[in-house]
């Protein structure tokens, strides 16, 4: 079962449980019967705390508006440059 959202003019948003890919494009309000539309929002991701993803959407609203301005790439990794070798590789020549 999936919970799907879905707004109402009047009487504004409310949560419907589903089966996962059953949920109809509008649905009647509970409260006045009319014809709400489904809204489509991010999944529930319990791993992430509330604050983390209102960060991350005022990040990308900013962004949206004010892209970060850069002169160069940013650095990168350093390349490892350790080969670790099986025990098989071991006998073979190095160049």
């Amino acid at each position: 079962m999936a919970i799907f959202e879905y707004r109402c003019d009047e009487d504004g948003e409310f949560e419907v449980m589903r089966p996962i890919g059953t949920a109809p494009a509008t649905v009647p309000c509970p409260v006045c019967s009319r014809e709400s539309t489904r809204v489509f929002s991010m999944p529930m991701l319990r791993s992430t705390s509330q604050r983390g993803w209102n960060a991350a959407i005022d990040r990308a609203q900013k962004s949206r508006f004010e892209p970060e301005v850069v002169s160069s790439l940013p650095p990168g990794r350093a390349a490892n440059r350790t080969v670790r070798m099986t025990p098989a590789l071991r006998s073979l020549p190095r160049p």
